[in-house]
């Protein structure tokens, strides 16, 4: 019982925490699926940001209860030096997988086109033209006038200028 009233303060502030976390979640859950719903922008990609957004929340959280709870800030800042460096070290060869990640992110926020629009990668010794067929996390999938399927990372997107190529659809009857 005296645990409980000698650390009152940081049970109390800790679950305001807690609560305030699921609110943000809630929120951030909210806000990116009214984007996409307005942007017209699959599941999929719409629950990959909204992970990462958690996990940004989450990481801010566990900070703020590790400081709330008396940890000192030198060891804080030592044991994040201590991780950053091994999460460098490990990412320095992993550098194209992190920027595929955030590629995906800006490409879901704010790219011009989607699955289904016909584009033209402008690489100079690589053109492709192709129908995206998938929007991932790392890559898109496309595929060419002759049916083959091409991967393409999606940090190269923003190192290559591309043109969204009209598209003209038959108008087709719809029946189930």
């Amino acid at each position: 019982m005296t645990f409980f009233k000698d650390y009152a303060n940081e049970i109390i502030i800790s679950s305001v925490i807690v609560v305030v976390v699921g609110v943000l979640r809630l929120i951030s859950n909210k806000l990116v699926r009214r984007f996409a719903k307005t942007s017209h922008k699959i599941e999929y990609r719409t629950n990959l940001v909204t992970k990462y957004i958690h996990i940004l929340i989450n990481i801010l959280a566990i900070i703020a209860l590790i400081i709330i709870w008396g940890v000192q800030q030198k060891d804080i800042i030592w044991a994040i030096s201590s991780m950053a460096t091994v999460v460098g070290v490990a990412m320095f060869a992993q550098w194209s997988i992190l920027s595929n990640i955030t590629a995906g992110v800006i490409l879901f926020f704010s790219f011009p086109f989607k699955i289904g629009d016909s584009i033209k990668i402008h690489d100079k010794d690589f053109p492709i033209i192709g129908e995206i067929v998938d929007i991932a996390a790392f890559h898109i999938v496309l595929k060419t006038i002759e049916g083959e399927e091409v991967v393409y990372p999606n940090n190269l997107l923003f190192q290559k200028g591309i043109s969204i190529l009209p598209t003209h659809h038959e108008e087709k009857e719809f029946t189930d």
